[in-house]
Order: C-alpha cells, then structure tokens, then sequence
C-alpha cells in the first residue's frame, strides 16, 4: 500500500521537488537499510561506505550554491530529505542533515568569501564535514552564555573548554566553535585535527544510535583572526539564526517517524485478528490511527509553510520554534499510542516501532529544549512581562 505521507506530499510540492523526495527515499530503502538492523543489533555508527554513498548522492551539498559545487536546492529540499529519511531511521537523516543545517549553513550564512571558496566545496561532497559547537557539560538551554573561552593572544585567539552533543564529530573535519570573549560570544572554525582539540564519542547513549555524538575538548588551542566566523562579540546572533533551520529540520524528523508509525499501525491493524476479526475494527484502534493522521497532515501543511517562509527571509524565531515543539511532542506521544495498540510485537526491533519512539526524545530536547522553546515562543504573546 502506498505511504500516507506520499500522498500528502503530492499536494504541498511541486513536481520536481516530489521527485527529489522520492529518489532520497529509494535510495536509503534500496543501499542503506537493507544492513541497518544488522547496525543497531551491533552498536554500529554509520559506517564510511554509507556515508561516501550519501556524499555521491549529493545529499551533503543539497542547500550549497552550485557556484560552491552543491545541489543549489533551498530549505524545501533540505526538509524533503529529513522526511525521506526520516521515515526509515532518525540517525540516518539527521547525518546529512545536521551537517547541512548545522555544519555548512553558518558558512553559508556568515562566511567570508574566502571561507566560502575554502570550505563550501568539500562541504558539499562530504569531504568535509562541520559540527555545531553550542552545547556544552553545563551549558544546555542558556546557551546564550557559554564556558569556552576564547582569549586574545600574540597573533590570534587561544580557546579552552569542552563542547558536547555535537553531532557527526565521528566524521568532522571542523568545528564551528561558540566561545566567551571580552565583549560577547564570538564562532571560531577549529580544525579538528588542531593541536589541541580532543573527541571522544559520547558512550551510553540510547537513541540516534547509528548518529555520531561527540565530546570535543579544546585545550589552549591556537586561532587566527581568518578563522574568526561573522563578527567579533556577535557568535550568538549566528547560532540563534542556525537553529532556525535546524528547529524545521526536527519537525521534519518527527513527522517522518510519525508517518512511518501511521503506516505500520494502520497495516497491522487490518492484518492482525482477535475476537474473530481484525483490530483494526476496534473503536480505541480506529481512535489512534486517525489521530496519528490528523496530525501529520496537520504537520506537513504547518511545515511546508514555514519552510517557504525560510526560504523568503520571513520566518519567526517563534514560529520556528512552535512548530519545533508541536511536531516533537505530537508525534512522541502518539508513538506511545501506537505501540500499545500494536501490542508485544511493537517491541521487537525489526517492527521498527521502537527506534522512532526512542528517537523522538531527541526531538523534544535537541535544538533547544521544548520547556526552553515555550519560554522563547511565549514572549511575543505577553510583551509586557520580563523572562529573567
């Protein structure tokens, strides 16, 4: 049967981007998820080939201008891709994905010329791949108030500290470095092969379980003022406008894990009998299923919206952020619905149910915590109260 998402999607884009979508989608489904079962029973991060695969389809390079070598697609395509992928693992998707929302967009955005001609081109293979260094050990939501320090030495910059959570440091050739300076914050590019500059992958962790997440730790390591990205005393306006992007990305994600649930709900309900009939018969089965689908078209059409704003140079903070928190929250509690109805099978790993439930949590705290976000998205609606 045909994916519910798929039919939404044919009325929300147009020709071209539909069939960009659809190509993602048989690519993962035909070269990368035939092995990722085998991956998540072994603890495995993606490995290279898969990701050399995903840099030959371009996947790396859809938002870079073709002038740097990349696709020249717009934000549109970016969150195509999140849905494609998506759909089949969050760890997958979010790999292309957070390097381009979060890796090469700030070069994008705030790069020199020079920095732009330097990094954009292998960016957009994968040859080169950025992390977003904001988050840290005791800097979560306050972001806006990093530890890492960048002091001012004899020709350049000398940083200390320790970012973490930060996505594809596995395969980072830089990090986009948010730093404490004498007046504000200001972003750094640090090679990760610096001296200096320390990763660790992060162990324990129980979800984006194919995803790369690393601990970088910076110990007196040497800039100069060319690695200095955007302005001196500015680095947070570069971050806030990042996880813009990155905020409709992790809709995309959790509508992905949320169509992917639809389907499988809605075809095991009608193959799987009890009380002389099937399940899907029931009442409270109907209930969920048809909520699942509310909310997803919902979803998408909230989302399409956005995305176009993006890409005009209109959209909120706050409307990012909403959409941010509604999709996650949506689609992790309907997740818990749909593994009930489904019963003991929904356990198992094959079903696929439970990596979208464990993956959701991440929607609800990566980008910016939900708690934190209503905070940011409530100021516009009571201006005259002041959020400490």
């Amino acid at each position: 049967m045909k994916r519910i998402i798929d039919s939404y999607l044919e009325k929300l884009v147009d020709d071209d981007k539909l069939l960009f979508y659809q190509t993602v989608s048989d690519f993962a489904e035909e070269n990368i998820m035939p092995n990722w079962l085998d991956w998540e029973r072994n603890n495995q991060l993606i490995p290279d080939s898969a990701i050399d695969a995903i840099g030959a389809m371009g996947l790396f390079g859809t938002t870079i201008s073709e002038d740097y070598g990349g696709q020249g697609g717009s934000q549109l395509d970016l969150i195509l891709m999140g849905l494609s992928l998506g759909y089949h693992a969050q760890s997958l998707a979010i790999t292309p994905g957070a390097a381009s929302s979060l890796g090469a967009k700030p070069i994008q955005l705030f790069g020199s010329e020079k920095q732009k001609q330097t990094h954009l081109p292998d960016l957009a293979t994968g040859k080169r791949m950025f992390v977003f260094g904001l988050s840290e050990p005791g800097r979560g939501s306050d972001a806006a108030h990093p530890q890492v320090h960048a002091s001012k030495v004899d020709g350049g910059w000398q940083i200390k500290g320790e970012k973490c959570w930060s996505t594809n440091a596995k395969w980072a050739s830089h990090v986009v470095v948010h730093a404490l300076t004498d007046n504000g914050t200001t972003c750094f590019i640090v090679p990760m092969d610096a001296p200096g500059v320390n990763y660790q992958e992060m162990t324990g962790k129980d979800l984006w379980k194919q995803s790369s997440t690393g601990s970088i730790a910076f110990d007196e390591v040497k800039v100069t003022d060319d690695d200095i990205l955007g302005e001196i005393d500015n680095g947070f306006k570069i971050m806030v406008q990042t996880l813009n992007g990155g905020r409709l990305f992790i809709a995309s994600l959790s509508l992905a894990s949320l169509a992917f649930a639809l389907d499988k709900c809605r075809f095991y309900a009608q193959e799987r009998e009890q009380f002389d009939g099937p399940i899907g018969r029931f009442q409270r089965v109907q209930d969920v299923i048809l909520d699942m689908d509310i909310a997803l078209e919902q979803g998408l059409n909230w989302l399409i919206t956005l995305t176009n704003q993006y890409d005009s140079g209109t959209l909120t903070k706050e409307s990012a952020a909403k959409i941010k928190i509604d999709c996650s929250r949506k689609a992790s509690d309907l997740l818990t619905l749909a593994m009930e109805i489904c019963g003991g099978v929904a356990s198992l790993d094959e079903f696929g149910l439970t990596r979208h439930h464990r993956d959701l949590f991440v929607c609800r705290v990566g980008e910016g915590s939900n708690f934190a976000l209503k905070s940011l998205a409530t100021r516009p609606l009571m201006p005259d109260i002041t959020l400490q």
